[in-house]
């Protein structure tokens, strides 16, 4: 695989609960991917794209690195990802 949808590769990636979850999020404006912002769930997503989500109290900051197939634990779910955001300089 080199690219999936941006609201399944959330749910694999296990950064939200459900699929739908990850749907209404990109609808409302809530993602965005190279510091654009998507609002079509169907948005494929390459290897090597930044997204940037928006959550309840807290942003994350995640570099495709991979896909699954399906939906795994939490070790194949953090494989698929690099996490950025404690890269940021705190102010």
């Amino acid at each position: 695989m080199d690219r999936q949808r941006i609201d399944k590769w959330l749910w694999h990636a296990r950064v939200v609960r459900t699929r739908s979850d990850a749907s209404s999020r990109v609808e409302a404006g809530h993602v965005r991917v190279n510091s654009q912002r998507v609002t079509a769930p169907s948005h494929a997503l390459r290897t090597g794209d930044v997204v940037t989500l928006a959550l309840d109290r807290t942003v994350r900051i995640l570099e495709v690195v991979g896909f699954c197939e399906r939906r795994g634990g939490p070790p194949e779910a953090t494989a698929t990802y690099s996490d950025l955001s404690g890269l940021r300089p705190k102010t």
